[in-house]
């Protein structure tokens, strides 16, 4: 199953994300898209 989680925190890691995950079951993986320009995770803007 893959989860899509929006409106993240710049900072947040994917390290993080897994360990949060990891509280409510097995993770296999957990990915922060991180944008090139600054280095940051992406965030959309509406």
């Amino acid at each position: 199953m893959n989860i899509f989680v929006a409106k993240l925190n710049y900072r947040t890691t994917s390290e993080a994300l897994e360990e949060l995950f990891a509280q409510y079951g097995e993770v296999v993986s957990a990915k922060v898209i991180m944008d090139r320009e600054t280095g940051r995770s992406k965030v959309s803007h509406s």
